[in-house]
């Protein structure tokens, strides 16, 4: 089973027909991804591994339901999904949830660029309010929106990819998207109003508040 070019569909049918081999290599092929995704929604690393261990007994089991309908890994990814929402719900009874599913020009203004320096430490202190307050406001974000969220801006998967793991039209992919874009941005624009006192303008397509927040 170290041939990687094996396709999915092949290693799956191998896995049917009772060859163990071919479901450790599934889990070679995949854990990382489906880790990554699970940390995305979880924030939290013993989440995400309980999530992942979720995942692949539920692969296990349930690999005759796979009809090969859509691609291997939107069905995984689904699973993910479902196993990182229900760990999620069991975590909101205890208000613990967190998630880390920032859209990429977000995180480009407010998590993975460098810092600004020392001379600007009044820009780092509203970067670093702002930041928790989306982390806040994503946390609210409902389920529906919060997951294409993530896989369309965090992750990077596109409007098809999207909609085949949620089982979503792409045409209600983009909506839940812009939709979940919007929330955020304006609860980024109260928030930046209180703070500075200035009057912030966010449109559909940008927004004079990620720009004045990157300065």
């Amino acid at each position: 089973m170290k041939d990687t070019k094996i396709s999915d569909v092949a290693l799956v049918g191998e896995f049917k027909a009772g060859n163990i081999e071919a479901f450790e290599e599934i889990i070679s092929r995949y854990e990382t991804k489906a880790m990554n995704l699970a940390l995305r929604f979880t924030r939290n690393q013993e989440d995400a591994e309980e999530v992942l261990q979720d995942v692949f007994t539920t692969v296990y089991r349930k690999i005759e339901s796979f009809r090969g309908q859509s691609a291997f890994s939107s069905w995984l990814y689904r699973i993910v999904v479902n196993a990182a929402f229900m760990k999620l719900r069991k975590r909101k009874q205890n208000q613990t949830v967190s998630m880390d599913d920032l859209a990429p020009a977000v995180k480009l203004y407010c998590m993975e660029r460098d810092v600004v320096t020392a001379a600007h430490s009044y820009n780092v202190a509203v970067t670093r309010e702002l930041q928790e307050v989306l982390q806040r406001a994503i946390d609210k974000l409902p389920d529906q929106y919060r997951a294409v969220f993530v896989l369309r801006d965090v992750d990077g998967l596109s409007n098809h990819e999207t909609g085949k793991i949620l089982s979503l039209s792409i045409p209600a992919v983009k909506s839940r998207l812009h939709r979940s874009r919007i929330m955020l941005r304006k609860k980024l624009q109260r928030y930046y109003e209180d703070f500075t006192g200035n009057k912030a303008v966010i449109e559909d397509t940008g927004s004079d508040l990620f720009d004045q927040v990157a300065a």
